[in-house]
């Protein structure tokens, strides 16, 4: 066997154990009954209405929460490379939520949007009503919004240390070359800047889009089940309903998802000038 060979396998064997395998599993799980290969799973899950609610409500959380996130990320690291005064307390101020487990910080704005909560207290004492019941399961937008708010505080700092990361292996001299020329600080951003931070946004949007679609504790423990999530499902399938079949089919469309967004962002954010990815 060629050396190369024998330097590969091991690394070969580790993935084939630790995804290959699951996934085999997972799908086994999904496709195989008691009388042999069957779609009764399948088909128990999509007639299942919290799965078409838990589907629609995933994908509205991606679809704002994301844009939401790369704005907010781009702007605090764009600040920071300006090395404004007590710069690096900043980046560790907003670092703070990766430290921070995924249920304690939906337990964090549940103290903040419970009946008798933070923001309930605060509207009481400006004379703005007697509260609202904002995680009732009746307001489905006032949830969604807290779950978005929830994950917007949680996991932004992860975008933000990329994105920083990103911009310190971008050599000022070409900043400063187009500033020579006359190009406005925004002219700068779009044809300097955002060109060559191209690699860093889209590990970080990908990575930000498969651990969004994960979402499952923060909303847990603001909502329950009255705002499901496709991960949620799974648990809910596999834990309280005690059928590990339709929770493995949930699983895989989770999975084929965040296998299509990944190929999308690598084709649409490919670099134009050598038709592949940088």
């Amino acid at each position: 066997m060629p050396t190369a060979a024998l330097l590969v396998a091991p690394s070969v064997v580790f993935l084939a154990a630790l995804f290959l395998w699951p996934i085999a599993v997972g799908v086994g799980q999904a496709f195989t009954g008691a009388d042999g290969p069957t779609l009764a799973h399948l088909r128990r899950m999509v007639d299942d209405p919290y799965f078409w609610t838990a589907t629609r409500n995933t994908a509205l959380l991606i679809v704002v929460l994301i844009p939401l996130q790369f704005a907010f990320a781009l702007t605090m690291a764009l600040l920071l490379r300006e090395r404004p005064r007590l710069s690096s307390f900043y980046f560790y101020v907003w670092c703070v939520p990766l430290a921070i487990s995924d249920l304690a910080a939906g337990l964090v704005w549940l103290s903040i949007f419970a009946d008798r909560g933070y923001l309930n207290s605060a509207l009481s004492r400006f004379g703005l009503g007697d509260g609202f019941a904002w995680l009732s399961y009746d307001n489905q937008t006032s949830m969604f919004v807290a779950v978005l708010l929830a994950e917007l505080w949680r996991a932004t700092s992860l975008v933000l240390v990329i994105v920083v990361a990103g911009l310190q292996n971008i050599p000022r001299d070409y900043d400063e070359a187009a500033a020579v020329f006359g190009a406005t600080y925004w002219q700068r951003l779009r044809h300097v800047i955002l060109p060559q931070l191209r690699p860093s946004l889209q590990v970080a949007l990908i990575l930000r889009t498969i651990l969004g679609l994960q979402t499952f504790a923060v909303a847990q423990a603001l909502t329950g089940r009255s705002f499901p999530l496709l991960v949620g499902e799974t648990y809910q399938w596999y834990v309280t309903l005690q059928n590990e079949h339709v929770s493995a089919a949930i699983a895989l469309v989770i999975l084929l998802m965040s296998l299509g967004t990944a190929v999308v962002y690598l084709r649409v954010l490919r670099d134009p000038a050598t038709g592949g990815i940088r």
